[in-house]
């Protein structure tokens, strides 16, 4: 059997999911948790339930890719090496290099590490890793799925910021966006279960996790989203502030005495969305199961700070046809979804609040509901193992 494996390399975590041909059987899947830290982990779990967890050295990427190939080998997952023959992987950014999956040769590995100044904590990793992939499985392609391609089809209208056009001609300083595949593999299924045609469609996809994004897909394309240079702006996230006033940023700085800018950033990213306002957690389960006031605000908050581009975009593109979620709290946070359906009543969703309770891939809106709405679980895997097939022309 033909193998394909989906990498997603992180700063200090190497996440994998590898797939049998033709039928997409996930075969095994794990992650290399703390790499260049003490006490990393291998992890390395199967269809059956059985998993396998050791505590081993982890210093770069390379030993992680080593370790999935022996572990591969030695669970008798793979009989030989050249079972595999393609390997696909999670890039953040793309720049304007990059406006589709692309094979990855060392013309286009360098142009991934040349684009570290957009993705300076994932771009390198991921390089690495895929570096490390060249040199372990010569010959076997190597692909590269960008979160940034999807939106490259946004037109200047809607990337562009109101800063002195210089900045973009010199620098790209611009909106590329981010959870780029995981929008493109739910678009598309919903056009599936909505037995639509996807270039007939205006939908909405709520991307709500930890990290969180609005995305407006007209025609099968990326019309616009709610992220910016960097996955920073956009709605409250789990711990990431979203749109701020520049203003606000210095005001504060010069009261609290902050003299470095990346010691602003690092707040904005990390101290700040619902654990900042909730000062409890930026976990929305904790936030949901907490009876605090800042608890509940933040919450609302985050439905509020959805709607604001999601009632946006549905003006812009002239109505919608599907208001989709997914990701962790858009599969799972059945009040969240509740809320944010309420509040598109006035454009012609009928919710069905009582499928709503539960989870799970399906319709949410009742029938003959001017606007359907759906949970759609999102595979970013997937999608990479599927552009590795049609790339390297595996099919």
């Amino acid at each position: 059997m033909k193998k394909v494996l989906a990498i997603n390399s992180g700063s200090s975590s190497f996440k994998y999911k590898l797939f049998g041909l033709p039928d997409e059987t996930v075969l095994a899947e794990g992650l290399g948790d703390r790499i260049g830290l003490a006490g990393s982990t291998f992890e390395m779990k199967f269809g059956n339930g059985q998993k396998y967890c050791e505590e081993v050295a982890l210093p770069d990427q390379e030993t992680a890719v080593k370790i999935l190939l022996d572990w591969l080998k030695k669970y008798d997952v793979v009989n030989d090496l050249t079972e595999i023959v393609g390997v696909g992987h999670r890039i953040v950014s793309g720049g304007e290099e990059f406006t589709d999956s692309a094979i990855i040769d060392e013309k286009n590995l360098q142009k991934i590490f040349d684009l570290t100044d957009y993705a300076p904590l994932h771009n390198p990793a991921e390089g690495r890793g895929i570096k490390a992939f060249m040199n372990l499985l010569p010959g076997v392609p190597q692909v590269g799925v960008f979160d940034t391609s999807f939106h490259q089809t946004m037109d200047e209208v809607h990337y562009l910021y109101s800063v002195p056009f210089e900045y973009y001609e010199k620098y790209k300083a611009r909106k590329y966006g981010a959870h780029g595949t995981s929008v493109r593999y739910v678009a598309n299924r919903t056009a599936e279960l909505l037995h639509r045609d996807l270039s007939d469609l205006k939908m909405i996809i709520c991307h709500l996790g930890s990290g969180a994004s609005i995305t407006a897909v007209k025609d099968g394309k990326s019309f616009d989203t709610s992220m910016g240079f960097s996955p920073l702006a956009g709605v409250t996230m789990g711990t990431r502030s979203g749109d701020v006033d520049a203003s606000l940023i210095q005001f504060i700085m010069d009261k609290e005495g902050i003299k470095n800018i990346d010691d602003m950033i690092d707040i904005l990213n990390h101290k700040s969305g619902l654990l900042g306002i909730s000062g409890i957690s930026s976990d929305m389960r904790d936030l949901e199961s907490s009876d605090t006031k800042r608890a509940k605000l933040a919450r609302d908050i985050f439905v509020n700070r959805v709607i604001r581009y999601a009632g946006s975009y549905a003006v812009e593109m002239g109505g919608i046809d599907a208001l989709v979620f997914t990701a962790g709290i858009g599969e799972h946070d059945a009040n969240i979804r509740a809320g944010i359906m309420k509040l598109f009543e006035c454009m012609g969703l009928d919710p069905d609040f009582e499928a709503n309770k539960t989870n799970g891939e399906k319709l949410i809106s009742k029938k003959g509901s001017k606007i359907a709405a759906l949970i759609v679980p999102t595979d970013k895997e997937l999608m990479i193992e599927r552009d590795v097939v049609r790339l390297a022309h595996l099919d």
